[in-house]
């Protein structure tokens, strides 16, 4: 679907809807279901590696925090005009999951060329009912059905992106069950989020000061060690790879010698881990540069200073 494949009448539906939900105000539930059916339809037709040009701009974890994500466009530049790349976890831990998810979806389904959405480990079923977007819905909708709505799609995002066939973007990291990327294109992604194996392992895995192989604290993916992701770098001929996933002081965090690096996009994680956030430019050149942000104001959030982050999730 080209950027300009929509009716005139749909493209101007969809701007309102993304101007109300600018504003942090949610779509009806009516309206949820007809803009992921949009999508479903953009999406199935994306590779589990989906090829990506520059300009980008890369994004890490959202985390339900609107307001931050309101404040990266306003820094980063509004889409269509600046291209994006987001790595999964637009839900769960911030008050706004419903807002955020909503909004980043329908700038996929109104600019379908300008930005790409990827799967992190809480776009699940299991791990929504546990860290709050599941009971959100429920308090916004009073009922469960936005909330099915939105996991039903979410198996349908694309596990990683490549930008310029050199940097490799997914939301956690490498699998010892894969060593090309040939092998993601062939997985089947439309399903829940396995509790092992390969697709597990690109949602869940973490870069690791020592060499090899081992096992994640999280209980799910593994930890790799530079010899690891130097072997995978080689073999696929990538210069970068480029992940969320944990939370970072300053936003970003280099690993294996510049060539992993990890992006955090959520400002004050949980409203109290006092962190930078940063986004990724790459210009047309293939150049990188940081930006970091810190939180925008806040907008009457409740206190959440009673909740006790989890910072392996």
């Amino acid at each position: 679907m080209g950027l300009d494949s929509l009716p005139s009448e749909s493209s101007n539906d969809l701007d309102e809807q993304i101007a109300q939900l600018m504003e942090c105000k949610p779509l009806s539930e009516q309206q949820v279901r007809v803009l992921c059916e949009k999508a479903r339809e953009i999406l199935m037709e994306e590779s589990n590696v989906q090829p990506v040009k520059s300009p980008v701009t890369i994004c890490g974890d959202i985390h339900g925090q609107f307001h931050d994500l309101a404040e990266l466009f306003r820094i980063g530049g509004k889409c269509p005009d600046t291209n994006y790349l987001f790595m999964g976890d637009y839900v769960d831990r911030g008050y706004y999951s419903v807002e955020t998810v909503t909004l980043l979806v329908a700038l996929k389904v109104r600019h379908p060329q300008r930005i790409t959405i990827l799967r992190g480990n809480h776009e699940s079923r299991q791990i929504t009912q546990v860290y709050g977007f599941y009971d959100e819905c429920l308090r916004k909708y009073g009922n469960a059905n936005v909330w099915k709505i939105f996991t039903d799609l979410f198996d349908y995002f694309p596990l990683t992106a490549l930008v310029e066939s050199e940097i490799f973007c997914l939301h956690g990291g490498l699998s010892p069950s894969i060593e090309t990327l040939d092998s993601i294109r062939n997985f089947d992604r439309v399903q829940e989020v396995p509790h092992e194996g390969p697709m597990c392992d690109l949602l869940w895995s973490d870069p690791d000061d020592r060499c090899g192989w081992g096992i994640s604290p999280r209980g799910a993916g593994y930890t790799f060690g530079q010899d690891i992701s130097d072997q995978f770098n080689n073999t696929n001929n990538l210069k970068l790879i480029a992940r969320a996933h944990q939370l970072v002081m300053d936003g970003f965090n280099w690993a294996h010698e510049q060539k992993v690096v990890t992006i955090f996009s959520a400002p004050n994680y949980c409203y109290r881990c006092g962190n930078m956030a940063s986004i990724l430019e790459v210009d047309d050149c293939k150049s990188h540069t940081f930006i970091q942000f810190e939180p925008a104001p806040r907008r009457g959030e409740p206190d959440v200073t009673r909740r006790t982050p989890d910072y392996f999730l």
